[in-house]
């Protein structure tokens, strides 16, 4: 009998570098996103984090389609 797997959960947030590789962006230009309140982020302490959301919505606001 087959059972599922069990997936691990998707992070809500993640860190900095994490974004970047998410992305494909420079770290760089993600502190620009921050900067320019293009995205959002949560400070924890000393963490940066970004939420996965905001990163969803970055990238559909700045989809195009195909001509």
């Amino acid at each position: 009998m087959n059972h599922p797997t069990p997936h691990a959960p998707e992070p809500i947030s993640v860190r900095i570098p994490e974004a970047v590789r998410l992305t494909g962006i420079s770290r760089s230009v993600l502190y620009e996103l921050i900067q320019t309140g293009e995205l959002n982020v949560v400070k924890l302490g000393r963490a940066t984090l970004v939420p996965v959301a905001s990163l969803r919505a970055l990238v559909e606001k700045n989809t195009r389609k195909a001509a």
